[in-house]
C-alpha cells in the first residue's frame, strides 16, 4: 500500500504546493496513492498527541510512504527520529519527494542524517523569526491557475523563456513567479528521483559541521 501524509505549516509549504509535488512524484515512480492523509493538527504538538497520526504509522506494515520533506513528520528533531525508527522497523519505505531521497533499512546512513541535518538547520536559524521561509508572505499570482502546466513543462526541460513563449506571457513576470515558488528546485527534486546517486550526493553535501565559536576576550 502506498500512502501520502501531508501536513500543511504557515512557516513552510501548504497543502497545494505538497500535493502537487507529491501527486508528480507518484505518477512519475508509478506508485498510485491507495491512501491520502492530510494533517491539519497544530505544528506545536508532540508526535504524541497526534493521535490520527500516529495510529496511521503504527498501522504501516512494509508498506511505502510519500511525504513532502522531513519536517511534515515533525518539527521536533527527537519526534522525527522516532518515528523513522518506528516505520523502518516495520519495513516501511520512506519516500522525501522533494529531495528525490528514498529511505529504507538498506539506506545509507550519511543520508538519513542529512535529512536530520536539514531539518537542524531550519530549526536553529537565528536569522529568522520563525521556522522556514514564511509562506504567508506570498501573494495570490494569476500564474497558481497554471502551476500544472508550467510544472509539467519545466519536467520536460523547457526554460523559463521558453515556457512564457507558448504561454503567451510575460518572460520577467513568469522568472519571477517560478524564482519566487523555487518550481526549478521542486521539480528538480522529481528529476533526481531517478538518480539516487545524484541525490545522495546533494543530500550529503547539505551537512554542516559545528562552528567553532570565537571566545568573547579574544574578539576583543
Amino acid at each position: 500500500m502506498t500512502v501520502s501524509y501531508i501536513r500543511p505549516d504557515k512557516d513552510f509549504d501548504n497543502v497545494y504546493e505538497q500535493l502537487k509535488l507529491i501527486n508528480a512524484y507518484s505518477d512519475q515512480m508509478k506508485l498510485p496513492i491507495d491512501r491520502e492523509l492530510i494533517d491539519q493538527i497544530s505544528q506545536n504538538k508532540r508526535i504524541s498527541e497526534r493521535n490520527n497520526v500516529v495510529e496511521l504509522f503504527r498501522s504501516l506494515r512494509a508498506d511505502t510512504l510519500l511525504i513532502y520533506d522531513v519536517w511534515v513528520l515533525s518539527v521536533n528533531i527527537e519526534d522525527v527520529v522516532q518515528v523513522m525508527s518506528c516505520l523502518l522497523k516495520n519495513a516501511n519505505t520512506i519516500h522525501c519527494v522533494k529531495q528525490g531521497i528514498v529511505i529504507n533499512t538498506q539506506s545509507d546512513i550519511m543520508v538519513v542524517l542529512g535529512l536530520i541535518d536539514q531539518l537542524r538547520q531550519m530549526v536553529q536559524n537565528d536569522d529568522k523569526k520563525g521556522i522556514g521561509r514564511p509562506r504567508g508572505s506570498k501573494s495570490v499570482s494569476k500564474f497558481d491557475l497554471k502551476l500544472d502546466q508550467i510544472i509539467s513543462l519545466l519536467k520536460l526541460g523547457n526554460s523559463v523563456s521558453e515556457i512564457a513563449r507558448q504561454m503567451k506571457v510575460s518572460r520577467s513576470s513568469l522568472k519571477d513567479y517560478v524564482e519566487s515558488r523555487e518550481l526549478k528546485a521542486l521539480v528538480q527534486g522529481v528529476v533526481l528521483s531517478n538518480n539516487a546517486s545524484d541525490a545522495r550526493a546533494i543530500m550529503i553535501e547539505t551537512i554542516q559541521c559545528p562552528n567553532i565559536e570565537p571566545n568573547k576576550k579574544e574578539s576583543e
